[in-house]
C-alpha cells in the first residue's frame, strides 16, 4: 500500500512538474476527446481489440480499420495533440478500452514546437509506466516520429527524439518501437514527397500504404 501510495505521488508531482512548464493549454481539446469519449463502434466480440491513439497522423487515418480486418479498431486520435495532451486525457481515451494491442503517435507536433528530446522523452516515459500499470498484458507499441516535407528543417530533433524512444523501448518489457521514419525515406536519405498531401506535412493513401506495413508486422507477433 505504501508502495502504489509513493507511487500516485511521485505522478501527480511529475504531472505538475510537466504542465506547469508546458505553455499549451491541453483543455484546447476538450470538445474534441468529448467526441471521441461519445462513439459508440461495434464491435465483433470474436476479435482483439487494437487502439490507435496520438496525433493528427492517426486522426486523419481515417480507415485504419480497412487495414487491420482482422481486429476490432479504435481509432482515438486527436489533432495538434503532445505527449503532455496524452497524459492528460490518458483516462479517456486508453484504459477503459483494455486493447490487445496499443499503438501510439506523439512527438511530431512536440519537436515542432521545440520541445527538446530529452523532455519529450521523459513523458513518454510517464506514460508508458502508466499503461503498464493499468494494462500490464497490453503490448505498446510507440510509432516513430514521422519525416515529412514541411517540416524537413527539423530532421537531426526527430532522429535524436526516434532514437531516445527506440532506446526505450529496447530496455523496456512489453513496450515495442515501429520505424516509419525510414520507411518513408528514399534510397538517398531524403523524404518521399508523393506521400503527402497538400501541406507536405499529412498523409495521403501512399503515406498511410507505408505505416499499414509496418505496423502490421507488430501484430503478426
Amino acid at each position: 500500500m505504501k508502495l502504489k501510495i509513493v507511487r500516485y505521488f511521485g505522478v501527480v508531482l511529475l504531472l505538475f512538474c510537466i504542465f506547469s512548464l508546458n505553455a499549451q493549454d491541453p483543455t484546447r481539446f476538450k470538445n474534441e476527446i468529448k467526441e471521441l469519449v461519445q462513439k459508440e463502434p461495434q464491435f465483433d466480440s470474436g476479435k482483439r481489440f487494437v487502439l490507435f491513439t496520438g496525433s493528427s497522423s492517426v486522426r486523419m487515418w481515417k480507415d485504419v480499420a480497412d487495414y487491420f480486418p482482422e481486429y476490432n479498431v479504435i481509432n482515438n486520435g486527436f489533432g495538434g495533440s503532445h505527449f503532455s495532451d496524452l497524459i492528460y486525457f490518458y483516462d479517456e481515451l486508453i484504459p477503459k478500452y483494455e486493447p490487445d494491442y496499443l499503438f501510439i503517435y506523439e512527438g511530431d507536433n512536440d519537436i515542432a514546437s521545440n520541445k527538446k528530446p530529452g523532455k519529450i522523452l521523459m513523458e513518454a516515459k510517464l506514460l508508458v509506466d502508466r499503461i503498464q500499470q493499468d494494462l500490464p498484458d497490453t503490448k505498446v507499441v510507440l510509432i516513430s516520429a514521422k519525416p515529412s516535407v514541411s517540416r524537413w528543417n527539423l530532421h537531426k530533433n526527430y532522429q535524436k527524439l526516434n532514437k531516445k524512444l527506440e532506446r526505450l523501448a529496447k530496455k523496456t518489457n512489453n513496450l515495442k518501437f515501429a520505424d516509419v521514419w525510414n520507411a518513408m525515406l528514399d534510397e538517398n536519405g531524403q523524404v518521399f514527397t508523393d506521400v503527402f498531401l497538400d501541406d507536405n506535412l499529412h498523409m495521403n493513401k501512399k503515406g498511410y500504404d507505408i505505416w499499414g506495413k509496418v505496423i502490421g508486422e507488430f501484430l503478426k507477433e
